[in-house]
């Protein structure tokens, strides 16, 4: 049985029928590698702002689209009724199928615990808790001077994939405005969290001393690190730092955005989080 582990983005973009022997696993990722390759070609910054690969570890808003209901179709266009229709239903039946979907994973084997990523899990956690009543949760607190900037240009360069009519200011208001509603309600539906069900991280802690920061996370969700897990996280930071990665540039500016207009509109999740 494995310890922790993440759905896989060629499981998730090609889950069915399942694949059980390494050739069939090798031949489907091989697939979404050249789906990827393609990708990039009409989004060509994607290769650094968000690293896929068909066997690498990716996030839970593309199982959100099952249900219609995700943050994936506000990078894609310009719908602002799907926006504010997005901030007020309610995510239960996005984690039912979610709950089918790992359901459907673990029938080739199951971990010991999921480890699962969105940034818009923050506005649904409960939701996520009447699905998944033992659900831990680590929130990653980074400066939103830098991660709205950093949303609002990943958007812009998906969108631009779609649509010759992508506006930056648009793409500006509609994510800080959406953020704004997430964040809130993060931070009541938190207040009823007891603290073994939650750990607080900073963003930048994490990426000055990761395995620090992943030990910390341990310690505090009452979970067991034995060393050959902490080995496994020392060889893939040795890998990581061997990669030569070009950086991902963005500014508020480009997108009608200010560091006032953060500060206005995030008041609550600065001062929460001493920004």
């Amino acid at each position: 049985m494995k310890n922790h582990r993440s759905p896989k983005y060629w499981e998730i973009m090609s889950p069915l029928p399942l694949v059980k022997t390494d050739f069939d696993i090798k031949k489907r990722q091989w697939k979404i590698n050249a789906e990827l390759k393609f990708a990039r070609t009409i989004i060509p910054k994607l290769r650094y702002m968000h690293h896929i690969r068909a066997q690498t570890p990716e996030e839970c808003e593309l199982l959100a689209t099952i249900n219609v209901r995700s943050f994936v179709y506000m990078c894609m266009a310009n719908v602002p009724e799907y926006v504010e229709y997005l901030k007020d239903c309610s995510f239960n039946s996005v984690f039912a199928w979610h709950k089918k979907f790992f359901q459907m994973l673990e029938l080739s084997g199951r971990p010991k615990r999921w480890l699962l990523k969105d940034p818009s899990h923050i506005g649904h956690i409960p939701e996520i808790l009447s699905t998944y009543p033992n659900a831990k949760f680590i929130n990653i607190h980074r400066d939103p001077k830098e991660s709205i900037a950093s949303f609002c240009s990943l958007a812009k360069n998906i969108r631009s994939a779609f649509s010759k009519n992508v506006n930056p200011k648009e793409i500006g208001d509609v994510i800080l405005d959406f953020w704004q509603h997430n964040l809130n309600k993060g931070i009541e539906a938190k207040k009823k969290l007891s603290e073994d069900q939650i750990v607080d991280i900073s963003y930048s802690d994490f990426i000055n001393d990761p395995l620090a920061t992943i030990k910390n996370i341990y310690i505090r969700l009452g979970l067991d690190i034995d060393i050959q897990t902490e080995n496994r996280m020392k060889k893939y930071l040795l890998g990581q730092n061997e990669i030569k990665k070009q950086k991902h540039i963005y500014s508020l500016e480009d997108f009608g955005l200010n560091e006032e207009k953060i500060n206005i509109h995030l008041e609550n999740y600065i001062m929460n989080n001493n920004f």
